[in-house]
């Protein structure tokens, strides 16, 4: 009987899940609604409910192996999600526990950045590879590091919060309650801020200042900076040399093959890539020099849900 794995994404707007199976092929998915409900246990019935109507069919023809949770602030040893400032839920949440009273099969949880590691590993471009790590740069800034073939928990599970790495003292407030944090200049919400302190301290014209508050985005300044746009320019040179120099400590602590940059951010291509390696290679000890690769994901499409599963996937074989 062939097998497939179960795939779940918890994002603060949709919960994602689909059905993978060993060569990273989605045969379904469907998401529900991540904050309707109040009490965690409510939001797991509707979303086993939601499961269910299509595991009971695949089950005919399929083994299912066991499922994967990606979800912010998610501990892959304890299996819970504690004070995800995205999610409604607080505190410690006794997520795989709870999970688990409805299936029999193994259930694995983990934050969303490991999970797209693993999901990079199984199905994307880090086949094969040993050392790697994936930077997420979606509305905050996440990483997943792999060494030796295994990813980097640390002893509390929590190992890995590039993001959170202070680079700049007395910086940007961050979300984590501390100030300067590679995530509030290297992400999307990052970008947006760069724009307005350049807006602010200079006079150079620029399409950015039509763009009401709540309007800009991470996407019109990439728009604008393919444009020529000179605010836009300058600030993916700003946030690339954050990212950069950051990415050369890290280098020097881990020694990865490669880094995949993945998410919304990346998509801006040439030119993040670009001054990314740039900065990189300028700051990076000569030990390390021209020996990493910067790399867009090689998942394209439903990471998130292929990372999930692939996480199954990868802990069941063991």
């Amino acid at each position: 009987m062939d097998k497939l794995a179960i795939g779940v994404d918890i994002g603060g707007t949709n919960t994602v899940f689909g059905f993978v199976n060993k060569e990273g092929e989605i045969l379904y998915q469907n998401s529900i609604k991540t904050q309707t409900h109040e009490k965690v246990e409510d939001f797991i019935k509707e979303l086993v409910s939601e499961i269910d109507k299509e595991k009971a069919k695949f089950e005919k023809e399929y083994e299912i192996i066991g499922m994967g949770v990606g979800a912010p602030n998610s501990n892959f040893y304890t299996g819970t999600i504690e004070d995800a400032a995205n999610l409604r839920w607080k505190g410690k949440i006794e997520f795989t526990k709870i999970f688990s009273r409805h299936y029999k099969f193994p259930m694995f949880l983990t934050n969303d950045a490991n999970a797209a590691a693993i999901g990079e590993m199984v199905f994307g471009g880090a086949k094969g590879m040993k050392n790697f790590i994936v930077v997420t740069l979606g509305t905050g800034l996440g990483s997943g590091i792999v060494v030796n073939g295994e990813l980097l928990y640390g002893h509390d599970g929590f190992a890995g919060e590039l993001g959170h790495v202070v680079v700049k003292t007395k910086g940007r407030k961050c979300g984590c309650g501390r100030k300067g944090c590679l995530e509030t200049y290297v992400s999307a919400t990052g970008v947006v801020r760069t724009v307005y302190e350049l807006l602010a301290s200079s006079n150079v014209a620029s399409d950015l200042r039509d763009i009401p508050f709540n309007k800009l985005d991470a996407k019109s300044v990439f728009e604008a900076a393919s444009l020529g746009d000179e605010i836009a320019i300058e600030t993916f040179k700003l946030t690339g040399k954050k990212l950069g120099i950051a990415l050369a400590d890290v280098i020097a602590i881990t020694s990865p093959e490669a880094i995949f940059l993945f998410g919304g951010l990346a998509r801006a291509g040439k030119i993040l890539f670009n001054q990314v390696n740039s900065y990189m290679e300028k700051s990076v000890m000569n030990t390390f020099k021209n020996k990493v690769t910067i790399l867009p994901s090689g998942i394209t499409d439903n990471a998130a849900v292929l990372g999930a599963a692939a996480m199954a996937w990868k802990e069941t074989e063991k």
